[in-house]
């Protein structure tokens, strides 16, 4: 008894550790996206996202007066300032005048320039440059210096992203295709298997084994000849090809088969005494489907509505080919993805451009997630 019950902890310890195992793996790339959204760009380029809650440390440049500020003391010209201009909110540790040495010297110590000139950079960002002959130029001496921020976290890139690249567009975009992709194939497969499951007729064996081979074909294989075919129809009637209502269709018959199979596997398994009850009642297949079949069905339908969703949601490549690229049809990954090429290093648009492309499938499956495991394993022992 005491080897059985030391096997059974040992058996829930290592569950409990490798359920925090992969909840840590998804959720610190998650917060280092959500953090990195919120961060300054020179703030990001400067330290890590797990650096964010404490000072960082860079090196910049900066540009001192030109000559014509300059005013006359003891016998010197002298110019004054602050290298911050009006927001201070920065330490300075060293400084330089040339760019293979920007911290050649500390902080608020004099530094001889040379032929007469000496130039004192304080932590707080003051200056005062000393000449004993005239200043000259148009431009002001570049410093370079190494200068500590205080974190520094702001939404003016989800101001950018959602109302100045187009990420807002594409995002009302993907919405207006994956809402009717997700309901249209749960509309049609909800009835195909009550049919499947529940009504006997000529050749329904025959369709369950179609739809099985379905699942194994790639989605690669099926996409150019769909496309053709679309293309072919709508040429014959005169309507563009690329239009919603042709994406709608392409990801219905993609997730169709799967739909179809998931939901009969958990009809099939609903008590048989209760379609006979109504049937001896009086009621029709289709009464017997939307007052029985579909209340009790929620959590198997909730399961693939997560997964088509999330599957629509992230599809590009369906998007590319049913769907056109001008601005007011991009889908957010498609988008996404041009981003990635104009706008690679700018960092700060990027995470913020991801964090919004993630936080819709969140929200849906926190929604759902309680009828998740249910949904999916409520048909696995029996079926009809």
């Amino acid at each position: 008894m005491a080897v059985s019950t030391g096997k059974s902890f040992a058996s829930r310890f290592g569950v409990h550790i490798a359920v925090f195992l992969f909840v840590a793996i998804w959720t610190i790339p998650t917060l280092g996206i959500l953090v990195s959204s919120l961060r300054d760009k020179d703030q990001i380029i400067a330290s890590g996202w797990w650096n964010s809650f404490a000072s960082s440390t860079q090196t910049e440049a900066g540009r001192l007066p030109p000559a014509s500020a300059q005013v006359e003391k003891d016998g010197k010209f002298v110019l004054e300032g602050n290298i911050f201009g009006d927001d201070p909110a920065r330490d300075i540790s060293a400084f330089g005048v040339k760019s293979s040495a920007p911290t050649q010297y500390s902080a608020g110590t004099t530094a001889d320039l040379g032929d007469g000139e000496t130039l004192q950079l304080n932590p707080d960002g003051s200056f005062v440059m000393t000449s004993t002959k005239p200043f000259e130029g148009e431009r002001g001496q570049r410093v370079y210096y190494a200068s500590s921020a205080p974190p520094k976290f702001t939404t003016d890139n989800y101001n950018t992203v959602l109302f100045s690249e187009g990420i807002g567009r594409s995002f009302m975009n993907s919405l207006t295709v994956t809402i009717p992709a997700t309901v249209i194939p749960i509309l049609i497969a909800a009835f195909a298997a009550y049919a499947l499951a529940w009504m006997r007729f000529p050749g329904r064996a025959l369709l369950i084994a179609v739809i099985i081979g379905l699942l194994v074909v790639p989605l690669q294989m099926s996409l150019i000849p769909l496309l053709k075919l679309y293309n072919g129809v709508g040429s014959f009637f005169g309507v563009p090809s690329k239009t919603y209502l042709g994406i709608w269709l392409a990801h219905t018959g993609f997730g169709l088969p799967f739909a179809i199979y998931l939901l009969r596997s958990y009809i099939a398994g609903l008590p048989r005494e209760i379609m006979e009850s109504a049937r001896i009642d009086g009621a029709s297949d289709f009464e017997i489907f939307v007052k029985i079949v579909l209340p009790l069905s929620f959590p198997v339908l909730a399961s693939f509505a997560i997964f088509q969703f999330l599957w629509v949601w992230n599809d590009l490549l369906v998007a590319m080919v049913f769907l056109g690229t001008e601005g007011d049809q991009i889908v957010l990954t498609a988008k996404l993805n041009a981003l990635l090429g104009s706008r690679g290093g700018d960092w700060e648009i990027l995470t913020t451009s991801a964090f919004i492309t993630i936080v819709v499938p969140l929200i849906v499956f926190f929604s759902l997630q309680r009828y998740f495991v249910r949904g999916l394993l409520a048909g696995s022992v029996k079926g009809g």
